[in-house]
């Protein structure tokens, strides 16, 4: 079952690199909602809530319902950025859906019975799984949540290609569109081949019978901890 997701968001009036960080330093998550013939609105959410809605996959393919105040308004995620090493969101945009318009998502797809598949199981292979999503055009109404491709039948040295996914019904895949060279392969069967393992002398060990020079010493490791807290451009 599909689940829903409330954002409750803020109006924010003040703008730039200062408010942002201001915003951020009080659990404050800057954003901006655009789209559907009006003008964008700059909106702030709660940081934690962000982070915990956003470790459910669904958040990603879902229409959001974003709420200020009394009024709600049908969005999708279009961009999130992070910090590069803390666990932080910096800014999240949005787009406004109309309900009679088509919207453009990724929608996740998830590979069934890959262990149990011919090539794994009974020919020694291993899946590769070339794409984990894929891009989308339909209505919003009838936006999947994710696509199941079922590789059991699959064997080694085979593979399943974009065509392959059973699409719902008023949903495409623009890609395909583009003529059959477009088709991509998804996901393929075949066997790891392990590379060669190198003889040579690691750097820093003496081979036997040789002398090791005569005040050498180990390279330090360059210390010291940059931390790059990197703000919004």
């Amino acid at each position: 079952m599909r689940e829903d997701f409330d954002l409750i968001a803020e109006i924010r009036e003040d703008q730039g690199k200062g408010a942002s960080r201001r915003l951020r330093r009080n659990g404050k998550v800057p954003a901006i909602i655009y789209g559907a013939g009006r003008p964008p609105r700059q909106l702030a959410f709660d940081h934690n809530r962000v982070l915990q809605q956003l470790e459910n996959e669904s958040f990603y393919s879902s229409i959001l319902n974003i709420k200020v105040g009394e009024k709600s308004q049908a969005a999708i995620v279009k961009d999130i950025q992070r910090h590069p090493a803390k666990r932080q969101i910096l800014h999240m945009d949005f787009q406004r859906i109309v309900a009679g318009e088509k919207i453009r998502m990724n929608v996740p797809i998830h590979y069934l019975n890959a262990e149990t598949s011919i090539g794994v199981k009974d020919e020694g292979g291993s899946v590769s799984q070339l794409m984990s999503d894929v891009e989308v055009s339909c209505l919003p109404k009838n936006l999947p949540e994710y696509f199941e491709v079922d590789i059991a039948g699959l064997k080694l040295n085979e593979m399943l290609h974009l065509s392959d996914i059973k699409l719902p019904e008023g949903v495409e895949i623009p890609e395909l569109a583009q003529g059959p060279e477009h088709d991509h392969a998804i996901v393929s069967i075949h066997v790891i081949k392990a590379a060669p393992v190198e003889e040579d002398i690691e750097a820093g060990e003496v081979a036997e019978g040789e002398v090791p020079t005569e005040g050498a010493a180990p390279a330090e490791d360059a210390g010291g901890d940059a931390e790059g807290d990197k703000e919004e451009s």
